[in-house]
């Protein structure tokens, strides 16, 4: 599996590095007016064809040595690998031409990556059995469809939720980083070879994107890099809680909710301000991070000063994501104290951005 991994990271390294031979042929058709734009000049946002096609070809090479050549024993088959490419395909297509033309309209994004869903639901069997909650669970079991629509949700909507905290130099990377080693860890625990092999090619990948995006911000995922973490992510969770009983159905949530918690939020301020769901804008936790707790920083050129703040921005929100993946990892088979966390972070999460909004955030912090 290290072999596997480190094959993911020098592919996703190098095709990084192709990606930014050929910055000129579409960065700079990215507007410079949008409200998530928090960096200077052309910065190719093709990361995510990078990390895709290194993930793919570590899942093809795994499956080729496993077992001929090397030893890996990952018990993945030609199907399994073909099946995962054939679920990602909508969303990851769809994210690299939102990418490159910037005209793709959000429902028509939604409804791609909800195909994805649909496929993972019809070629690796997937569907939300149990939620680990004694009221709910005895109709998961009573009405199986609505687990299956549960699935497609889940995967239709996590590649927008990474989508969303997508906005700073290694953000979102390193998040999808630590969620997908959380993951693997887990599934080890379980004995799931397979799946274990499957998430830790997609942190090898992102690890190699990573050297180019933080702290330099060479190359961004773009939409492209955010739906593969997100549908990748996505399916393995599912398939995680629905493959062995003694995961709790609230790892998942918690290790995720970061992400999933940052959209619920903002669909609720975007729709009581009397706005539009699918509308940009700049009140996202990380952006206001980034205005109003990040220092402005000494430089006499603007573009030092803002890619200086840019990238100090990331560590709060790595901070952020660890209180979450941390428990999440430790108490993986404890749903109590799991939906525990969970709540807390809720609770911490609007509190704390209450608290930047009003300017009431301790100097410490700032500091």
């Amino acid at each position: 599996m290290v072999v596997l991994t480190l094959l993911a990271f020098v592919f996703s390294f190098i095709g990084s590095v192709w990606v930014l031979r050929m910055r000129h042929r579409h960065a700079a058709a990215y507007g410079t007016d949008l409200p998530q734009r928090f960096h200077q000049g052309a910065v190719p946002r093709l990361g995510g064809v990078a990390i895709a096609g290194a993930m793919a070809l570590a899942w093809l090479l795994g499956t080729a040595l496993d077992g001929s050549v090397l030893p890996l024993n990952l018990r993945i088959g030609w199907r399994d690998v073909m099946m995962w490419l054939l679920v990602l395909t909508p969303a990851v297509v769809t994210g690299v031409v939102e990418d490159l033309t910037q005209r793709l309209p959000v429902r028509y994004r939604l409804a791609l990556t909800a195909a994805s869903g649909g496929l993972a639901c019809l070629l690796l069997g997937i569907a939300v059995t149990r939620l680990g909650l004694p009221f709910i669970d005895p109709v998961l079991a009573a009405l199986p469809m609505l687990g299956v629509v549960l699935a497609v949700v889940a995967v239709a909507g996590l590649p927008h939720a990474f989508n969303i905290i997508d906005g700073y130099n290694g953000l979102a990377g390193t998040v999808a980083l630590l969620v997908c080693l959380a993951i693997a860890h887990v599934a080890l625990q379980v004995g799931d070879r397979s799946l274990a092999a499957f998430l830790m090619c997609l942190a090898g990948a992102t690890t190699g994107f990573l050297v180019w995006n933080y702290p330099r911000g060479l190359i961004f995922a773009g939409d492209g890099g955010a739906y593969l973490w997100g549908v990748v992510i996505a399916v393995a969770c599912v398939l995680l809680v629905q493959r062995h009983p003694q995961v709790s159905p609230w790892f998942p949530v918690l290790l995720l909710i970061y992400p999933v918690w940052e959209t619920v939020f903002s669909i609720y301020r975007k729709t009581a301000r009397g706005g539009s769901p699918g509308m940009a804008d700049a009140l996202h936790f990380h952006q206001l991070i980034f205005r109003r707790i990040v220092r402005q920083v000494l430089h006499d050129d603007e573009a030092r000063q803002l890619l200086s703040r840019n990238n100090r921005t990331s560590p709060y929100l790595w901070g952020f994501t660890l209180v979450t993946v941390v428990p999440a990892v430790v108490f993986w088979q404890n749903t109590p104290v799991l939906i525990g966390f969970s709540l807390l972070f809720v609770v911490t999460y609007v509190g704390a951005y209450l608290a930047i909004v009003r300017f009431k955030v301790p100097g410490w912090i700032q500091r």
